[in-house]
């Protein structure tokens, strides 16, 4: 006697995937394998301001020189590093639309150069000028600072009143 076990599976079909579908990656092998159908890629523009069209105002030598000290006072209490490294920087009008920068030191004007595009930035909207242009030059002469003790102002006193000289011998004053 044999017998059939045959179990009759119907056919059945899904409309949809048994399995989920994963969120598409950056990276595409498709597009790796087949560079003529990548997207195309963004056109960066570039912005290129001209001068001619902004506002070229007048400004005095003393708009420069307020602006100057008030950027020192603000350093002062906020950035006594680069306040140090800047205090003796002379800056003077030049022309109508250019600035001259008197620097003592290569390492005062790095610390100046971290700030000098924010000042200028600054300064031109205030005068409403952004034609200026900024000219740096190395002074050794006039940037210096002296230190000046008791003993070189009195001798500075004896250079316009001699009689100091004479009251200095008769009374032996102390100036060290």
């Amino acid at each position: 006697m044999v017998i059939d076990n045959e179990v009759k599976i119907p056919n059945t079909t899904t409309s949809k995937p048994l399995s989920r579908q994963g969120a598409p990656s950056g990276f595409s092998i498709n597009a790796l394998m087949n560079p003529a159908k990548e997207k195309t890629a963004e056109v960066k523009e570039t912005v290129s301001t001209t001068t001619e069209n902004l506002p070229k105002s007048h400004f005095t030598e003393t708009d420069l020189q307020m602006e100057w000290n008030l950027l020192l006072k603000q350093l002062q209490s906020k950035n006594t590093f680069v306040f140090n490294a800047i205090k003796a920087f002379k800056l003077i009008k030049k022309d109508e639309n250019a600035i001259q920068v008197l620097y003592p030191s290569d390492s005062a004007k790095i610390e100046f150069d971290k700030i000098s595009g924010e000042f200028f930035n600054h300064f031109k909207t205030k005068v409403h000028n952004y034609s200026i242009e900024i000219e740096y030059k190395r002074d050794f002469e006039n940037l210096k600072i002296e230190v000046v003790t008791k003993k070189k102002i009195f001798e500075k006193f004896i250079e316009k009143n001699p009689l100091l000289k004479d009251l200095d011998d008769l009374m032996k004053f102390d100036l060290t």
